[in-house]
């Protein structure tokens, strides 16, 4: 007993010997990570140098580029086209990020705290998959359909309209340069609400449900527990679905493409489908190199900012919890 315990006192304090073993642990771990690491190398940095590179050049994509210095980023600061279409791509935002946000929210709250309350998660979970669909769909497959329900003639929208007494109220939705942009704001509300809804649902989860039922005893009605316990408790996810969505609206092309190919009159002309046919339909390389860069520019510090945003209001929420 009195060696035993002698041995222990002597170990007291002593770290065990684990340099060896945990440098060949974090060895392995470097490699699992080096073929991400390396296509990331070769579908990301690489192209976006090269990009870069060709920005700073008058080029038709034919024979050798013309070094022009900023000659193209000047040009891009004076074209009024370029202004237009990151214009439309705010609206863009407003219908990808802000509405589906906002709706979004509202929608989760209801599944959670009332929907599935009342009639069962197994409810909330198939109104969830619904409303989720829109994502699982392909946008060419989506933007056909709708330019199918939009058609000005054998539309289903109008058709719907002229067979409930209002006729009057029949458009051409794309094809109208006055209303076009906002017919494809709404294909990407509907497109887009899924995402908002899945992810906050997800972190209504972690939500003590002892605060909505300490609030519902002392009289709070639902839209109080939802101003004062759901937007607090879920903030990091709002930073985060806000992040992603004004990202993805920035970015946004296919939708554009099949719906109105940026028609009518440029009405609904976004930077990344600007790009596009500069590069392709105009043959300006240098050019539409540039429009890229500064659009990517623009998405990386907006992406950095929520970051941010989305860090510190994780910090917040660890801190009143300690």
């Amino acid at each position: 007993m009195t060696i035993t315990v002698e041995r222990d006192v002597r170990t007291v304090g002593k770290r065990p010997h684990t340099g060896p073993r945990r440098a060949r642990a974090q060895t392995s771990y470097a490699l699992f990570l080096l073929p991400g690491v390396l296509a990331f190398l070769v579908v990301i940095i690489v192209p976006f140098l090269m990009n870069t590179g060709v920005s700073f050049t008058e080029w038709s994509g034919i024979g050798s580029p013309k070094w022009t210095g900023l000659a193209n980023y000047r040009q891009l600061l004076d074209d009024s086209e370029f202004w237009t279409s990151f214009r439309h791509s705010l609206f863009m935002v407003v219908a990808m990020a802000v509405v589906p946000t906002a709706i979004g929210l509202v929608l989760a709250a209801a599944l959670f705290d009332y929907i599935g309350k009342y009639f069962g998660s197994k409810v909330a979970a198939v109104l969830r998959a619904c409303f989720y669909l829109p994502q699982v769909l392909p946008i060419a497959v989506a933007g056909i359909v709708w330019s199918w329900i939009l058609a000005p003639d054998n539309g289903a929208l109008n058709a719907l309209l002229k067979a409930v007494g209002l006729g009057s109220w029949q458009q051409d939705w794309l094809g109208d340069p006055d209303i076009a942009l906002y017919s494809v704001m709404g294909v990407m509300v509907w497109v887009q609400l899924g995402f908002p809804l899945v992810v906050f649902m997800a972190g209504l989860q972690r939500v003590d449900p002892q605060l909505y039922e300490a609030a519902e005893l002392d009289g709070a009605g639902w839209w109080r527990r939802f101003w004062h316990i759901t937007l607090p408790q879920i903030r990091p996810e709002i930073y985060v679905v806000l992040t992603w969505c004004t990202v993805a609206a920035l970015k946004v092309f296919g939708a554009v493409y099949v719906l109105t190919k940026g028609g009518p009159g440029g009405a609904t002309d976004v930077p990344s489908y600007f790009s596009f046919t500069t590069f392709f339909e105009k043959t300006q390389v240098g050019y539409g190199a540039a429009i890229s860069t500064v659009l990517t520019v623009i998405i990386l510090v907006l992406a950095m900012v929520g970051l941010k945003l989305q860090t510190r209001a994780e910090d917040a929420e660890e801190g009143a919890r300690a």
